[in-house]
């Protein structure tokens, strides 16, 4: 999408101002579409460094997201999600949900929600 919906931009914005983590959103973007929960930027690099920090071959790269922050821009550009899943076939990968960081621009569709399959 070469021009962001503006309430995604809108809802993004909230999510930061309020510091919120409990909006669930679905994305469609090119090849994927991709389940879970908006997490303001700070929370997310925070939690991003976390994971990097656990582990000794990934170590150096936590530095990268623990880097004072410069705070969010006047409109964000992208979502942050956590607890997040590539939905593919009737599963989500990773089963547990990831970290995933994407740019609003490449957002085809959305829906306010986190889907999920179920056997009934």
């Amino acid at each position: 999408m070469s021009n962001p919906d503006g309430l995604l931009v809108d809802i993004a914005a909230m999510v930061e101002s309020e510091h919120n983590n409990q909006m669930s959103l679905t994305v469609v973007v090119p090849g994927a579409v991709i389940t879970g929960r908006l997490a303001p930027v700070a929370l997310w690099w925070e939690r991003v460094a976390e994971v990097l920090q656990s582990s000794e071959h990934l170590k150096p790269f936590a530095a990268l997201f623990t880097r004072p922050a410069e705070g969010p821009p006047a409109r964000p550009t992208h979502l942050h999600l956590h607890r997040a899943r590539i939905l593919q076939g009737d599963f989500g990968l990773p089963h547990t949900g990831g970290m995933y960081r994407i740019a609003i621009k490449d957002i085809s569709s959305w829906t306010v929600g986190d889907l999920s399959y179920s056997d009934t």
